[in-house]
């Protein structure tokens, strides 16, 4: 007699638990796609400003440049405090203002570095936050433990490199790349996981939309830091 209703109740949960998932997987590839966008609005900014003299000279020969390599930590800082109260609209317009700011702040890269080692870099880099993201995304292993350690190191760094800025050491500087890396290779595994486990299928599409520019948000930052760390290593100057 129970057997009908313990094959509907088994079926409706399966239906349920695959529209999750499909509602989940599409979450995800919101965010990858923003993230993915952002980093080619970086990429064509830094290249444009690089190769326009009109553009760099004016800007990295003058105290201009300390506005602009600050800039992008202001809307960090931003970002984080209007997070709560931001429109998804509002927070997609900043995403994209933030990746054109940080494009200007990269374009001193294609300055200093050849285009060959800063492709090879940027593959390095995709190559490694894949793996990571992917570990981060799949395992079932509660990575928030890892988050004192994580954050805590990621203060460290910020200290440490703004002090090197005036310092100008090299070995500082070397052991900043390594641990930095280190860091963000651990939080974009974290950071992947908490997106994935804040999704909820009966968010409205605003509240999804803004999940999905936040999460892209915290991405491309351990994106960006570990190209940018990386170049220490694998760059060729020009």
């Amino acid at each position: 007699m129970n057997t009908p209703n313990l094959g509907y109740r088994v079926g409706t949960g399966a239906q349920t638990g695959a529209v999750f998932d499909e509602g989940l997987r599409q979450h995800m590839l919101r965010v990858y796609n923003y993230m993915g966008l952002g980093l080619v609005v970086t990429g064509l900014v830094a290249f444009l400003v690089s190769s326009t003299p009109a553009l760099y000279v004016p800007i990295f020969s003058s105290p201009l440049k300390w506005v602009v390599m600050l800039a992008p930590l202001a809307f960090v800082m931003l970002f984080s405090f209007k997070m709560q109260t931001m429109s998804a609209a509002s927070a997609q317009m900043m995403f994209w203002a933030f990746c054109a700011v940080m494009g200007l702040s990269l374009a001193s890269v294609f300055l200093v570095f050849t285009g060959t080692s800063i492709a090879r870099t940027f593959f390095i880099a995709a190559t490694m936050f894949g793996a990571t993201s992917l570990y981060g995304y799949t395992t079932r292993r509660d990575l928030t433990q890892f988050s004192s350690f994580l954050i805590m190191g990621l203060i460290g760094v910020v200290i440490a490199s703004i002090v090197n800025i005036f310092l100008g050491s090299t070995a500082l500087q070397f052991a900043i790349s390594v641990i930095g890396i280190a860091v963000f290779i651990g939080l974009t595994a974290w950071d992947t996981q908490t997106i994935k486990e804040q999704y909820a299928e009966n968010f409205d599409a605003e509240s999804r939309q803004k999940l999905a520019v936040f999460g892209a948000f915290s991405l491309y930052l351990n994106f960006i830091n570990i190209f940018q760390l990386l170049l220490n290593f694998t760059g060729e100057r020009e």
